[in-house]
């Protein structure tokens, strides 16, 4: 059986390597995206809170505002009709007392109409509040597009890189025996993208642990593929 020539094995491994880093990075990049929209759209919606609270403060001050003109025409009727009865009654002692429950209903009249005002004031600087806060809302709301559109360019980048990167690696993996590339191909998925790594002043470079000597000597003969005894990464020399 023909003896398999593993430098040019290694070194195509090595090319495929820094093909899957990138492709490991921006296939990260790209799952976080979704997460990124959902963020910026809850952060958004968070800031909505303020308005809603705006708006419903309103809402009460109009249901406030007709309760009061509802009490005020209560009392004012109240008032005409007592003064209605007033020049129906013939004893001056009548007479007295009516005037008083008249000048009661009317002090009531004026205190309610003072609450009523109070929340027509209230409800107009409630109002530009309002008109505050919708324009900073649209101010946001057109950032959030901005940001998702950007966010959505990103990641058409990001597929059009891909695709590029695939094709590359395409062309190197028929050059790499089924055995290596299937061992490559695990530890790749097991080690966050990183399969075969350098040994680098007597170090594996993927987990910064000690080489041993007779190790760097096994990789320098190209007989068998050898792993980091650590990380089980598959390491070479330059």
């Amino acid at each position: 059986m023909e003896k398999t020539d593993l430098k040019p094995q290694i070194q195509c491994l090595v090319q495929l390597q820094n093909l899957d880093i990138q492709i490991y990075a921006l296939n990260n990049e790209k799952a976080a995206k979704p997460e990124q929209v959902r963020a910026l759209e809850l952060e958004f919606e968070s800031k909505k809170q303020h308005l809603q609270e705006l708006e419903k403060k309103a809402l009460d001050l109009q249901k406030l505002k007709k309760d009061r003109e509802l009490e005020l025409g209560s009392k004012e009727d109240s008032a005409k009709k007592l003064q209605q009865q007033l020049y129906q009654l013939k004893t001056n002692k009548e007479y007295q007392s009516m005037l008083q429950q008249i000048q009661g209903a009317k002090a009531d009249t004026s205190l309610i109409e003072e609450k009523i005002l109070e929340v027509m004031v209230a409800a107009d600087n409630l109002k530009l509040d309002l008109d505050q806060e919708k324009q900073r809302l649209q101010a946001e709301e057109k950032k959030l597009a901005v940001k998702k559109k950007e966010l959505q360019d990103r990641v058409k980048e990001i597929d059009d890189r891909l695709a590029q990167l695939n094709a590359q690696r395409a062309q190197i993996v028929p050059g790499i025996e089924p055995a290596i590339l299937k061992q490559y191909d695990r530890i790749l998925s097991s080690r966050e993208g990183l399969a075969i790594v350098l040994v680098k002043n007597n170090s594996c470079q993927g987990c910064n642990m000690s080489t041993p000597p007779q190790v760097i000597n096994l990789i320098k003969m190209y007989e068998t593929i050898i792993t980091c005894e650590v990380c089980n990464r598959i390491l070479y020399i330059e």
